[in-house]
């Protein structure tokens, strides 16, 4: 005789995770100066960098859109809160603070 399952399991296998916030905003570009140099000069330069530092191909931003993968990959990894609508924004209306505080970010997680 077979008994039918009536109530799922509960458990410990429930899963939070704490978001936090990016370490530095928008608009800290001049706090690291390196990065703010050559994310005015050379934004391609900085975003290959970017890339590769977070482990993807450096030819990657050449590509349409992946940008706003990597950004929204970043969030995710690292658990910082935002959207993908914010991400869109931060790279469209002001891609040189966008880039920088990415790189900024992987600088101070590495």
């Amino acid at each position: 005789m077979s008994y039918p399952v009536t109530s799922q399991p509960q458990g410990a296998s429930s899963y939070q995770c704490q978001l936090s916030d990016w370490n530095t905003t928008l608009m800290d570009c001049c706090s690291d100066m390196p990065i703010c140099l050559c994310g005015t000069f050379v934004p391609l330069c900085l975003a290959c960098r970017i890339s590769d530092d977070f482990g993807e191909c450096c030819g990657t931003p050449c590509l349409p859109g992946s940008l706003n993968s990597l950004r929204t990959g970043m969030r995710e990894r690292y658990h910082i809160q935002g959207s993908i609508a914010k991400d869109w924004a931060a790279l469209t209306f002001c891609l040189p603070c966008a880039l920088c505080q990415m790189a900024r970010e992987l600088k101070i997680r590495e």
